[in-house]
């Protein structure tokens, strides 16, 4: 039987690129892992081995570094912007270039001054931060987002009145610790014109913000209630964003049975279990938009 040439793309991935901005005695860092991803007219290279379409992985990679000095790093989604226009519009054959980022954060030790300070960091130890940009020569996506956000309620939130069958154990409990370790991505509406872009970086802590105060303010039924909320607050005060997805695992948090030692346990003394766990996802919609941010988030 003839075969035919499916989806295809390659390119350079996790490129560690820092870059250190100095303002006097205070320094910035910027500290990004970039892998880029190309597709386009590369049928022969598969069918001959003919390179001519061919712009070598190590060119991606030069690019990455040489573009960290010439444009800079104000933001993880300006970055692949610039990234990704420039691989389309300078080769012919790449029709479509999409640049995955992920950005660790550093904090500063002490107040900036000439004690040293102003480049002193420690690396945070909270959420990575994320940016996908894909662009095909007219069509700009941006999605953002972050992973390993871990949070926590240690009460105002309970599970009750759910199905029950032969195999079910499970008590019902009225009050329980309610924490997760967040991945959540969120698509803008960016159309490409750069008098439009949102500031990249005030979106995201705002987006942040807002999905904190959602866990923390939502007195929750089950996890399914607060991820809607989270994703609806949103939605609800970033004008920029249409969509948001969430995967949330349930850490689930189990009583210690402290009887036997002659000692009651007032939900005090919990036993954390990092699995099996409940796995819940969801995407959230501004109303008259359609959903595009893959329901596996290890996909984007």
């Amino acid at each position: 039987m003839p075969t035919i040439l499916g989806q295809n793309q390659y390119g350079k991935a996790e490129n560690r690129v820092v870059k250190i901005t100095r303002d006097g005695a205070t320094h910035h860092i910027k500290d990004l892992n970039v892998s880029v991803s190309l597709s386009g007219d590369m049928d022969e290279v598969h069918h001959s081995g003919s390179n001519a379409h061919v712009l070598p992985t190590d060119t991606t990679k030069n690019t990455v570094y040489a573009f960290a000095k010439e444009y800079g790093i104000e933001s993880a989604e300006q970055f692949g912007i610039h990234l990704a226009r420039h691989f389309v519009t300078s080769q012919e054959p790449i029709h479509r270039a999409r640049i995955r980022i992920e950005e660790y954060a550093w904090e500063r030790i002490g107040a900036p001054g000439s004690d040293g300070t102003g480049h002193s960091f420690v690396r945070k130890g909270q959420e990575t931060r994320l940016a996908q940009v894909t662009y095909d020569g007219e069509r700009w996506e941006v999605v953002s987002g972050l992973k390993d956000l871990t949070v926590m309620n240690s009460t105002d939130s309970e599970f009750r009145g759910y199905v029950k069958d032969k195999y079910t154990t499970l008590e019902e409990a009225g009050d329980r610790i309610l924490a997760t370790s967040v991945s959540g991505r969120w698509r803008f509406n960016w159309a490409g014109d750069e008098r439009q872009a949102p500031d990249w970086d005030e979106s995201y802590r705002q987006t942040r913000t807002h999905m904190l105060r959602a866990f923390a303010e939502t007195y929750s039924l089950s996890l399914q209630q607060t991820l809607y909320r989270m994703g609806a607050r949103i939605i609800d005060h970033r004008d920029e964003i249409d969509e948001v997805r969430f995967s949330l695992p349930n850490s689930h948090h189990f009583l210690v049975d402290l009887e036997p030692f002659g000692l009651e346990n007032d939900n005090e003394v919990y036993f954390a279990a990092d699995r099996p766990y409940g796995l819940i996802e969801a995407t959230v919609l501004r109303d008259g938009c359609e959903a595009r941010i893959p329901v596996d988030l290890t996909n984007l």
